[in-house]
C-alpha cells in the first residue's frame, strides 16, 4: 500500500497534491464543523462545499509549488553561506525550510485561501486573520519541520493531514453553535 502511494505520488506529484489537499482539506473542514456543533453539520451548503474541494485542490497545488520555491530558497541561502551551517542538514535544514515557508509563504497562502472563502461563501473581509497568522507560530513551523525531516513522496501528503488536524484542535476549541 505504502509503495503504492509512493509511486502514484512520484508519478503525478501535481494531480496527488491537488487529490490529497481537496479530499483532507474539505474532510477537515467537515470534522472542524462537526466539532463545534458536537454532532455531524457540514460548513456550507453541499454546492459551496463542492467548490470548497476545488478550493482546496488549487490551494494543495499552490502549496506543492511553495514547498518547491521555499526548500530552492532555503538551499541557496545555505549555499551563499548566508545561514549557519548546522541549518544545511537533517532536522536543522528542515526547521529552516519551515520558518522560511511560513514567514515568507504562510501568510501570503492564508489570504488567498481566505480569499477562496469569501468568494465561495459570498463574504467580505479578513476577519480573524490574525489568529490564522498565528498558527503559522505555534503549529505549522513545528509541524513542517517535522513534514521537511520526512523523504519528499509524503510531504504534501503529510502537510494535508496536519491542516485535518489544525481543523480538528480549532473546532474542538470554539465555542459550541
Amino acid at each position: 500500500m505504502l509503495h503504492a502511494y509512493v509511486a502514484w505520488v512520484t508519478a503525478h506529484p501535481f494531480l496527488s497534491a491537488a487529490l490529497q489537499f481537496a479530499l483532507l482539506g474539505t474532510l477537515g473542514e467537515v470534522l472542524a464543523a462537526s466539532a463545534r456543533a458536537r454532532r455531524f453539520a457540514l460548513p456550507c451548503t453541499w454546492a459551496q462545499l463542492g467548490a470548497k474541494a476545488l478550493a482546496w485542490a488549487l490551494l494543495g497545488l499552490v502549496i506543492k509549488y511553495g514547498f518547491i520555491g521555499m526548500k530552492a530558497f532555503t538551499q541557496g541561502l545555505l549555499d551563499k553561506g548566508l545561514l549557519p551551517a548546522f541549518l544545511g542538514h537533517g532536522v536543522g535544514k528542515a526547521f529552516a525550510v519551515s520558518v522560511f515557508t511560513n514567514v515568507f509563504f504562510g501568510p501570503q497562502m492564508m489570504l488567498f485561501h481566505r480569499l477562496e472563502d469569501n468568494l465561495i461563501l459570498g463574504q467580505k473581509g479578513f476577519h480573524g486573520i490574525e489568529k490564522a497568522w498565528w498558527t503559522l507560530l505555534w503549529f505549522w513551523i513545528p509541524a513542517h519541520t517535522l513534514t521537511f525531516s520526512l523523504p519528499v513522496e509524503f510531504q504534501i501528503g503529510l502537510a494535508a493531514l496536519w491542516g485535518l488536524v489544525l481543523g480538528l484542535i480549532l473546532g474542538m476549541t470554539k465555542p459550541k453553535k
